[in-house]
């Protein structure tokens, strides 16, 4: 087959390529896997991006600092705990990722709400362990 003929199929290879990637219109499970994968790295990146931040303003806080790290150990234990449990009843099966790492991205993000709450305390806001910026 010459070379001038396979060119018009390039850009066809090249939209099914842009659809592989395109969460909203997964069609098969390997597709759903890496989907749900990737939005639990996304939300894992923004918990840590917070966490960053956070840390930094109890910079002159040691114990405060203290706590949260022993808190996030204790609440990333607990995560990886319930999202187990959470996938138990397809563990072995095809779609366990994806139920496994929509349990780690949805709470994960929850996480990542109360971290945005501790961030945007108001000083003097005795309730809040987060000093304001």
């Amino acid at each position: 087959m010459s070379t001038r003929l396979l060119l018009p199929l390039v850009p066809l290879f090249l939209i099914g390529m842009a659809n592989a990637d395109d969460c909203a219109n997964a069609m098969t499970q390997a597709a759903m896997n890496q989907c749900a994968a990737q939005e639990s790295k996304a939300a894992d990146k923004e918990l840590n991006t917070l966490y960053k931040k956070i840390t930094a303003r109890l910079k002159d806080n040691a114990e405060a600092k203290q706590l949260l790290v022993k808190a996030q150990r204790a609440w990333i234990g607990f995560r990886d705990a319930e999202c187990s449990f959470s996938a138990s009843g397809v563990e072995g099966g095809s779609v366990y990722p994806m139920i496994h790492n929509g349990c780690i991205t949805r709470l994960t993000k929850a996480r990542v709400q109360a971290f945005k709450i501790y961030l945007e305390c108001k000083e003097g806001d005795l309730s809040c362990p987060v000093p304001g910026a």
